[in-house]
């Protein structure tokens, strides 16, 4: 979509973070699985004698509660290695083999391993369950990481100790018990944590969908940290946490878009060495729910910043001192999962009982017996002898359900189809049900489209992150056909186009990297990445990157509804890179502003061509930023295509952090057309782009705010991912 001169014509009509791009985009992501040394192999592992399923034990295939057992990002909950072999280690050697290893495995801790060096933390791979065997199991000295793209990882009945260097504020030595660097899916639960260099848990660098669950954490500086990015982007659930002689973070939770604590224990008892300066604390853009916790002899209990927003209910209070703080609305947990909860009055005591190691756990099997060191068994052909010994009963327990249909697409030609192209000419016409397109790890240089005869179609890269998988073209608006009957035009240039109902895509990224330095003498720089014409189109962990005219959220026809929801993504550009006639929701997402070819800033994030009467762009609980200059871009303009009067353009922007980048009148004209005779508003945004209401930057009123809400957007459909 070009840009166009702005005389005014009226018409009738009705009333983050600066960085240049996601953190997935602007380092290399890490491999899903931290692999054994170069030049060698992870062992198979020594299993056990084939069992049935039924005698695989209820701790192998326990899975996440909380924000760890939301599907998304192309991972269905956290269960860990359940589908994996179940070995149990003593080494170090051992450990980090397995962990390491890009199978599933679930890893039975058995004794005290000694970290060499101290402060050793082992990389765990994706599709892990690491458990404790009963009170036994030790980690001292070290701990564990979880880098980028790493998912489906469980932490469990440790008890992770001693890395302490004898300085107190250690700014030297970052010794973590865990520490995550942009992983996703992840359960620590019922682990004794403590006396650690720096942080017991440090949540970092865009980490979400994480569950921390009735663990004991103690006798530390810093206890638990969340953030170290602008980006407003972790959702956490933090409960049944015995916490008590750490003096800060209990959390600090910085810049989530959901923080849920409920039924934690903080406690400071008088006469110790250790005093705490704070305890929940919400800082930036964090949404937080605190919710039946119980604060003995804090100072500080419950903190927040001006720009945090932070909801709390039920919590008891017991000796406390100083700031005891909330403020603002954050959002509703139950939207996201079920949870129960207990009596803030029985929290010590519940705690106190029931948090840290359990003797249940990694020692029985599903028959109650001991595992003890099993010797009979298989090994695998070709595999390495090692030294680990399995545990009786090995779990079978399956993923959910596969695709009627999977059809897998590798340029190395270890899959079906070398093309996504290929592979998706290759869904029969009309195919009554759900076809999986399993992409493997790769760079992709083609376009594709996605007829209308071919509707329940998922295309899912398989890699580790959304940014292994990458599908890119560079034809713009004015390149000429290769047939020479004329240009692409703007919807034709699109890399990637969606004309079939019901489509999704999962963790992989869409692009044009049209060159438009290298192009200036050709007419049309619209470049697009992304094009729908469909209805019911789910993109959920995905970037779509360009420059102009990344995504184009159209429909088949004017008088066709086209429905659209983009979660967990992230969608970068610089001038109308979001727009269309479709009725879009971008939930929970980043959108990220790029300067243009010349290094100037400025543009315009959505540019709406909705029909009367129908739901246009509506951004929600997402962010709004980039490495621009400040007061540059605009929200949106009012695009009437083809210069139609009847059209009804329509975005609101709402509980979203907008960053300095943003224009104080963040809505503009567009060809004649005055955004103020269009639907344009803004809902309780944050952060230095967010502003008061005005004539020139309309809010919602709450009563007007329920009617343009998440849930309803979308009218009866409710996208889930299959």
């Amino acid at each position: 979509m070009s840009e166009h001169p702005r005389t005014v014509r009226h018409r009738g009509g009705t009333g983050a973070r600066a960085v240049a791009l996601p953190l997935v985009l602007a380092t290399a992501a890490a491999t899903l699985a931290y692999g054994a040394a170069p030049g060698t192999a992870a062992p198979a592992p020594v299993v056990a004698a084939p069992v049935a399923a039924a005698a695989a034990p209820a701790w192998a295939t326990a899975t996440a509660d909380g924000f760890a057992s939301v599907d998304a990002l192309g991972q269905n909950g956290t269960y860990g290695g359940r589908d994996g072999a179940i070995v149990t280690v003593r080494t170090q050697a051992e450990l980090e083999r397995y962990a390491t290893a890009a199978e599933p495995y679930v890893i039975v801790v058995a004794g005290t391993i000694t970290m060499n060096p101290v402060g050793k933390e082992i990389k765990v791979a994706s599709d892990k369950t690491i458990v404790g065997s009963g009170t036994s199991g030790h980690i001292v000295g070290g701990g564990f990481f979880l880098g980028q793209g790493v998912h489906n990882v469980i932490i469990r009945n440790l008890t992770i100790r001693d890395a302490y260097q004898g300085v107190w504020n250690d700014k030297d030595h970052d010794f973590d018990a865990v520490q995550m660097d942009g992983a996703h899916h992840v359960w620590i639960d019922h682990n004794d944590l403590r006396n650690m260099a720096d942080g017991l848990i440090d949540v970092r660098k865009d980490s979400t969908y994480v569950t921390v669950s009735w663990n004991r954490m103690s006798h530390n500086n810093k206890a638990f940290g969340i953030g170290w990015t602008e980006n407003v982007l972790t959702d956490i659930t933090i409960h049944h946490n015995w916490i008590r002689e750490t003096e800060q973070r209990n959390p600090s939770t910085d810049n989530c878009a959901h923080a849920h604590l409920y039924n934690n224990f903080l406690e400071d008892t008088p006469g110790t060495d250790i005093t705490s300066s704070y305890g929940n604390y919400a800082r930036g853009g964090t949404r937080m729910v605190l919710e039946n916790s119980y604060f003995q002899g804090f100072r500080n209990p419950v903190t927040k910043d001006a720009t945090a927003s932070l909801v709390q209910r039920g919590s008891v209070f017991s000796g406390t001192s100083g700031r005891n703080e909330s403020g603002g609305t954050a959002f509703d947990p139950r939207t996201y999962y079920a949870y129960t909860l207990d009596r803030a009055a029985d929290v010590p005591a519940l705690l106190k009982s029931g948090a840290g190691p359990r003797g249940s756990l990694g020692t029985t099997t599903a028959s109650g017996t001991a595992t003890g060191t099993a010797t009979s068994g298989t090994i695998a052909s070709g595999a390495a002898t090692g030294t680990a010994v399995p545990v009786t009963g090995a779990t079978t327990a399956a993923l959910p359900a596969a695709a009627a249909t999977t059809l897998t697409v590798a340029k190395d030609g270890t899959g079906q189809y070398r093309t996504v192209q290929a592979a998706v000419d290759a869904v029969p016409a009309n195919n009554p049900s759900r076809v999986l397109i399993s992409v493997k790890p790769g760079t992709y240089r083609e376009t594709v489209k996605v007829p209308s005869n071919k509707p329940h179609v998922t295309v899912q890269g398989t890699g580790g992150s959304r940014k292994n998988t990458v599908i890119v073209f560079n034809n713009a608006a004015g390149t000429p056909k290769p047939d020479g009957s004329g240009t692409y035009g703007t919807s034709g240039s699109a890399t990637f186009t969606v004309q079939a109902d019901d489509f999704q895509a999962r963790n992989l990224t869409i692009s044009n990297d049209f060159d438009e330095r290298a192009n200036q003498s050709l007419a049309g720089h619209q470049a697009v990445a992304l094009r729908t014409a469909a209805d019911k189109v789910l993109l959920d962990g995905v970037i779509v990157e360009g420059d102009q005219d990344t995504l184009l959220l159209d429909t088949a026809a004017k008088e066709r509804l086209g429905r659209v929801k983009v979660t967990n993504s992230y969608v970068v550009g610089n001038v109308d890179f979001i727009f269309g006639r479709a009725t879009a929701l971008i939930d929970r997402s980043v959108i990220t502003l790029k300067k243009r070819w010349d290094g100037s800033s400025g543009g315009y994030v959505t540019a709406p061509s909705t029909a009367a009467g129908r739901n246009g762009i509506l951004i929600a609980d997402s962010a709004v930023n980039g490495d621009v200059s400040d007061r540059t871009f605009h929200l949106g303009r009012p695009w009437h295509a083809g210069g139609d009067a009847s059209l009804d353009p329509q975005t609101t922007v709402r509980d979203t952090y907008l960053s300095a980048a943003v224009r104080t009148t963040p809505w503009t004209d567009m060809s004649g057309f005055s955004w103020k005779d269009d639907r344009f508003a803004e809902y309780r945004n944050t952060g230095p782009g967010a502003g008061s209401a005005s004539s020139d930057r309309p809010h919602l009123t709450d009563a007007r705010a329920t009617a343009q809400a998440v849930d309803t957007w979308l009218g009866d459909w409710t996208p889930t991912a299959s």
